[in-house]
């Protein structure tokens, strides 16, 4: 799936994790979906799960 092909679904967080989640997103000048995907690819690729990209913003 490229970066353009998104697929969307619900996700269920407890109030403290989406308050964190909020909080860093809000540091980081990113929404929250934007910070929740940064995490997400960011675990992902240290964990060899996910091939790195050739992404200059990165």
């Amino acid at each position: 799936m490229s970066d353009t092909e998104k697929k969307a679904f619900a996700l269920r967080i407890s109030k403290e994790m989406m308050g964190a989640i909020e909080k860093w997103a809000a540091d980081e000048f990113r929404s929250v979906n934007g910070q929740i995907e940064w995490m997400l690819n960011k675990q992902l690729k240290e964990s060899g799960r996910l091939k790195p990209t050739k992404n200059k913003n990165q």
